[in-house]
């Protein structure tokens, strides 16, 4: 029972705002020492698991691919391309990635999007480019927040009908455990419905984009 110290240990580092990192890792020495383990035995237990799960930092070869990206001119060529692009408003252009997005996540290519590698060097500069094209006067930071937001449901809702995914073989883990013999398939069948209800809902909201209108400020708000 001692090992569950750690667990406190991660609440009060966290609502303390300490470092991520250092309550993890204070979390995992607290479980380790409260195991009987020697620290020369959790910094091996440490060692193997970054070397078993060293993909995981592969992320970091892409952040600065993307800064040197941005530096020599990627969103503004970005911009360049919906500027030479007629008839895509703010809203269709989102609603076209949401479906996008969705549908690579349903086939398990959830890496192709992402806010860093994809929202913030390409699509919200795409976005508002479409949105200064539009005769309406779109907010700046509220067509940001709609094109991470747009990127975020996408990738949720369309991940689950992928048959490999973690969120599916947990649930046939859990359920299995009660006794209740369910295949991957079946739990990403059931995912399609609520994947097409994110779309129509979601797509719904962008839509409403290209009518909207910033209400102008007036002589006494100035």
């Amino acid at each position: 029972m001692f090992v569950l110290f750690a667990i406190l240990v991660l609440l009060a580092g966290l609502i303390a705002r300490i470092n991520p990192l250092i309550v993890v890792l204070a979390s995992a020495a607290t479980a380790g020492l409260a195991a009987g383990l020697s620290p020369h035995e959790m910094i091996a237990r440490f060692g193997g698991a970054f070397n078993a799960n060293k993909f995981v930092t592969a992320v970091f070869l892409v952040l600065p691919t993307i800064g040197l990206l941005e530096q020599h001119g990627l969103q503004e060529r970005a911009r360049q391309l919906m500027a030479g692009l007629k008839g895509v408003t703010l809203g269709r252009l989102l609603l076209i990635y949401l479906f996008a997005r969705q549908l690579s996540a349903a086939v398990g290519l959830t890496q192709l999007g992402g806010q860093v590698t994809m929202v913030r060097p390409m699509l919200a500069p795409m976005a508002q480019a479409a949105a200064e094209q539009d005769e309406a006067e779109h907010d700046p930071e509220h067509v940001k927040a709609m094109s991470a937001a747009t990127d975020n449901i996408g990738l949720f809702f369309g991940e689950d009908i992928f048959l490999a995914i973690g969120s599916i073989l947990l649930m046939m883990g859990v359920m299995k455990g009660y006794g209740m013999a369910v295949e991957p398939f079946h739990l990403s069948i059931w995912a399609v419905p609520t994947a097409i209800a994110a779309l129509v809902i979601h797509g719904g909201r962008v839509l409403m984009l290209d009518r909207r209108r910033v209400r102008p400020a007036t002589e006494v708000e100035r």
